[in-house]
């Protein structure tokens, strides 16, 4: 399972370097791919495999759309010895990503998001969630 909150720095050539914490479970491969909220997902190999699997062809557009979207971009990779993976200009571009990253991790993903974006979010998110876990948990 991934989580906690981490702050690397993209280096001159785009390349992040994955926390230390989640390096083994990924040096075997993982995808890169766009986000919700343009934060960017990052999932092993299996674990996208896993998840695509669920998605399905369908005539609704929506899900076309879903589809496009989330394969578009998608960048298969296998971190080098140092566990550093390279961002796409496309991907850097989307996420709003220039040196520094805050990564984040969500049970069978990390997530990838620009600094102020991320602060922002929890800022706006923090009483939604604070609702939530009563009306989930606390019934």
């Amino acid at each position: 399972m991934f989580s906690g909150t981490y702050t690397p720095k993209l280096d001159e050539k785009g390349r992040l370097f994955l926390p230390a914490k989640f390096r083994d479970e990924m040096r075997e491969g993982l995808v890169i791919t766009r986000g919700q909220d343009r934060s960017l997902e990052v999932r092993t190999a299996a674990a996208f495999e896993s998840f695509s699997a669920r998605l399905r062809d369908s005539t609704d557009a929506r899900m076309r759309g879903y589809n496009r979207m989330l394969f578009a971009l998608l960048s298969e990779q296998t971190p080098d010895k140092q566990g550093r993976v390279s961002l796409t200009p496309e991907l850097r571009s989307y996420a709003g990503l220039d040196k520094d990253c805050t990564v984040i991790g969500v049970r069978d993903k990390l997530e990838i998001w620009n600094p102020t974006a991320w602060a922002n979010y929890t800022q706006a998110q923090e009483e939604a969630f604070a609702n939530l876990s009563e009306e989930l948990f606390f019934d």
